[in-house]
């Protein structure tokens, strides 16, 4: 079968507006195709190793995620994935385990936010969701993001925490799973509190 550029923009289009050099290989595309279509100004390099569609406008999310399999979306951009807050994020929330150096990341996307976790808590509570535009990328659960707001209050957004808080304890509030969490973040007392207020 023979491959051309349409049908690398097809692989690209389909893994999020953006594929590694390893996807495309998996998917049959020659580094000469490849080279071809950056040639015809039809594919880009946008870092090493990583290629999107000139004219396209990929997923942020899943763009930006796909740098590292180490960043989880957390804090605020987690809440509005996850549908529990209105407020389109400006700055996106990432969490990372202590120790891993984002400093490129953070060059090239000056709209991301770090926040570091101990590496045996980084993987408490990650689970897929999609993006508004269709894509796969990966946030922290409601449990997770509530704790680390309450971990970190002072860092928050008043808004975000107050409207957060309310609707999770108010309704959608699984009481193990929270517990579970607060416990190895040491703030089960503050969201026991939490639970019996709201």
């Amino acid at each position: 079968m023979e491959y051309t550029v349409d049908y690398v923009k097809a692989i690209i289009e389909s893994l999020g507006g953006i594929a590694s050099a390893k996807e495309l290989e998996a998917a049959g595309v020659s580094r000469l195709l490849l080279y071809q279509g950056m040639i015809n100004g039809v594919i880009s390099k946008e870092s090493h190793g990583k290629y999107i569609i000139t004219d396209n406008q990929p997923d942020e999310y899943r763009m930006i995620q796909n740098r590292s399999e180490k960043m989880i979306f957390s804090y605020g951009t987690a809440l509005f994935l996850l549908g529990m807050s209105d407020r389109v994020p400006h700055e996106l929330d990432i969490t990372v385990p202590q120790g891993d150096n984002v400093s490129r990341i953070k060059r090239d996307y000056e709209n991301t936010r770090f926040h570091y976790c101990k590496k045996e808590l980084w993987d408490l509570g990650i689970t897929d969701i999609i993006t508004p535009q269709g894509y796969k990328v990966k946030v922290y659960d409601l449990e997770r993001c509530i704790c680390d707001l309450i971990r970190d209050k002072k860092n928050v957004d008043s808004q975000i925490y107050t409207q957060a808080l309310k609707e999770y304890f108010s309704g959608k509030c699984n009481p193990r799973k929270i517990v579970k969490y607060a416990r190895q973040f040491n703030i089960e007392s503050k969201v026991r509190t939490y639970m019996e207020v709201l």
